[in-house]
């Protein structure tokens, strides 16, 4: 069941485009893999964008990335997104499952799983104590739930799961089914439907915290999503994303692109450790310096300009939003910012630069 758009903070990649992806369904002249709502085609054009389809572009990167992560889940072997955090691994695994199955919400949480029984399937007691152990008693988990329906499920974090559960996954991407010795009969195992796979993410932050098990890591083709490289796409994401925020936030600011592109030229560069010029700068030690942060300091940025600027987002007010996602506690990263805007800010030409550049020497050089 879809969930009700009514007052919701944010809507899924289905509802959202859901205009979008019903032309594309109705378009759609390829071959489409069992139990999937588009072809690979069709799912490739939604993902990056078709002007021909009336399709807009939702995620920057080399489309062979999108076409093999299709590709892996047209076959029985799951696909696991890795890389940094902040470069839309999640969002990528949204519009892929909300393309093929038109659903992106059975979602597991690696880090908040703590049983099998919450990733398979539980039962109600009060019915198991009066009935015993029937049907309606069985309570299903988001797995049972997606191999039951043909659909797919979304596993967020897969390294932050124990070994107990990543064993119990490799059971249902080498088998595809759940036994369920409670039951008899027909009902005693449940095998997946056309269309089930699995859509996991992890960052390369995580390593160490429970290694894949590499029976596990054989199932699964492994796609890097790497940050963005060019700063002209990394401009469009953001003003693209931070527009779509401050909607949503019921505020009526259009984001200021030269100032949305000074942002997003800082986080590049420290990110990189490089200038666009090809000079060594300072990385910090604390901070993503991700496209996902940068998003949100413009959104941050409209909506002050919303409540205190009369609606105009200003210069003056970028480094008080830069010092809140870039420094965090870290007083060492301030330092470090402090060389990067005396070495590098400072010899930036233009208006925009100039003010980012006076406003950190008043409020936070020292």
């Amino acid at each position: 069941m879809k969930p009700s758009s009514k007052n919701a903070q944010r809507l899924p990649a289905e509802i959202y485009y859901a205009d979008e992806l019903a032309a594309l369904r109705q378009a759609d002249p390829h071959p489409r893999p069992p139990g999937w709502c588009l072809s690979p085609k069709g799912v490739e054009a939604f993902v990056l964008g078709d002007a021909d389809q009336g399709s807009s572009a939702k995620f920057v990167a080399p489309s062979e990335i999108v076409t093999r992560v299709i590709v892996s889940l047209a076959t029985q072997r799951g696909a696991m997104l890795v890389g940094e955090p902040g470069t839309a691994k999640s969002w990528l695994s949204e519009l892929i499952c909300a393309a093929i199955s038109d659903d992106s919400t059975l979602i597991i949480q690696g880090g908040a799983v703590e049983t099998v029984q919450q990733l398979l399937y539980t039962w109600n007691t009060a019915l198991l104590e009066r009935k015993g152990p029937c049907p309606e008693a069985l309570i299903p988990g988001p797995i049972y739930r997606g191999m039951e329906a043909g659909i797919l499920v979304r596993y967020e974090e897969i390294a932050r799961s124990s070994p107990a559960l990543q064993d119990a996954l490799l059971s249902i991407m080498s088998e595809r089914s759940i036994p369920i010795p409670e039951l008899a009969g027909e009902g005693s195992i449940l095998y997946a439907r056309e269309g089930f796979n699995l859509v996991g993410t992890s960052n390369t932050t995580d390593q160490g915290v429970n290694e894949m098990s590499s029976a596990l890591k054989r199932r699964m083709n492994f796609e890097t999503i790497r940050p963005i490289k060019a700063v002209d796409d990394e401009v469009a994401v953001v003003l693209r994303e931070a527009e779509k925020l401050l909607l949503a936030s019921g505020v009526d600011v259009k984001p200021d692109e030269e100032i949305v592109r000074v942002l997003v030229t800082i986080f590049h560069e420290l990110r990189n450790g490089q200038s666009l010029d090809g000079r060594s700068t300072d990385r910090l030690a604390s901070a993503v310096m991700s496209t996902a942060e940068a998003v949100s300091v413009a959104h941050a940025m409209g909506v002050y300009a919303y409540y205190y600027r009369e609606g105009e987002m200003v210069a003056e007010d970028f480094t008080d939003f830069l010092v809140g996602a870039a420094i965090k506690d870290n007083t060492s990263d301030l330092k470090r910012m402090n060389h990067y805007f005396e070495t590098e800010v400072a010899l930036k030409q233009g208006a925009v630069w100039q003010i980012v550049y006076q406003r950190w020497r008043e409020s936070f050089r020292y």
